[in-house]
């Protein structure tokens, strides 16, 4: 395992962000076995530092895997490295076993709730909504964001919740505000209306387009969304 820069975990996020964006490898680490995992999970309890470091280093790819989900740009998707890596320490740090879930789980429960508590803290009017704001719970209790009901598009799911103003404006009108292009990079990126959750540069390789250029018509189109709610 690769040596940690400092004995305290929890100032080595830049140290974890640098692995993760290939500053020191050039790939992940491979998950830890099933025995391994639990190894480490039971040191953790008794404070073991190297345990809790091993655990991070090899699920940075969960943090990547839910990143790749919420960044618009390069610039976010570095910023939201780092926020989602928190959530990753957090997961770490406070996993029990009898929770019922595996480890990986949970920590992406954890990175993604830290991702969206980042997108709450950061809003700073009604036009900055985030279609991954929440707005609601279903049945069991559990929290429903915008970008889940606009994905799932059905009755029975909207009844569940009560639906509020900025989901029907969005609901009614993204296909007419957006242009072609931003509805399909849209639409793609985030998984909406049954299609695969696809990357910048996926979508990059089938339009022919640069990965940049990708991000630009993607921004453009979000912008286009929080517009609606202003």
């Amino acid at each position: 395992m690769a040596k940690i820069i400092s004995q305290n975990t929890d100032l080595n996020i830049i140290y974890y962000k640098q692995i993760m964006t290939g500053c020191y490898v050039n790939t992940f680490l491979s998950p830890l076995s099933l025995e391994r995992e639990t190894e480490c999970l039971k040191k953790v309890a008794q404070n073991d530092k190297e345990a809790k470091d091993e655990l991070i280093l090899h699920n940075m790819r969960l943090v990547a895997h839910v990143t790749k989900k919420y960044a618009v740009s390069e610039d976010e998707m570095e910023e939201l490295i780092s926020i989602g890596t928190i959530g990753l320490i957090k997961a770490v740090s406070s996993f029990k076993a009898d929770y019922g879930n595996r480890f990986a789980t949970f920590a992406i429960r954890c990175i993604e709730n830290e991702i969206l508590m980042h997108f709450r803290s950061r809003k700073k009017s009604r036009g900055d909504v985030s279609i991954f704001e929440p707005i609601g719970t279903d049945k069991e209790g559990n929290q429903i964001h915008l970008v889940d009901v606009i994905e799932n598009g059905q009755s029975d799911v909207v009844s569940d919740i009560e639906v509020s103003e900025s989901l029907k404006i969005l609901r009614q009108n993204m296909r007419s505000v957006l242009s072609d292009r931003e509805y399909y990079i849209i639409t793609k990126r985030f998984g909406l209306d049954g299609e695969k959750e696809l990357t910048q540069r996926q979508i990059a390789k089938t339009l022919s387009i640069s990965r940049s250029y990708v991000s630009r018509i993607e921004k453009a189109g979000l912008k286009k969304l929080r517009k609606l709610l202003e």
